[in-house]
């Protein structure tokens, strides 16, 4: 079987953020998108502590291609240093599953 992850990305821009991921979607970089618009983000940059609005986006797609989602949001993401990590899906609905991958370009 085709390994799958969920790839999250963070942005302070909500609408860059949905934009980026429809690109994903169109492209066949990802199967889907959950857009989370609203939430906060307190991390350490620059020797200082930021508290700061955020929006988080959990894309599903084949581990292969996340080398390519990485660097694409690399060159697109306004963040000099953009959150993109992913997590292997150990399981779920094998219907789900089928769909991501048939979603999906090869990778």
């Amino acid at each position: 079987m085709t390994e799958l992850v969920e790839v999250v990305v963070t942005a302070e821009d909500a609408d860059w953020l949905t934009r980026f991921t429809r690109a994903l979607v169109e492209e066949r970089w990802v199967a889907c998108g959950h857009v989370v618009p609203a939430m906060r983000a307190v991390y350490r940059w620059a020797g200082a502590v930021h508290d700061d609005a955020q929006a988080r986006v959990g894309l599903h797609t084949r581990a292969s291609l996340v080398p390519a989602i990485v660097e694409r949001a690399r060159r697109e993401h306004p963040d000099e240093v953009p959150c993109v990590i992913a997590f292997p899906l150990t399981g779920g609905h094998p219907d789900y599953l089928a769909w991501v991958v048939a979603a999906t370009r090869d990778g």
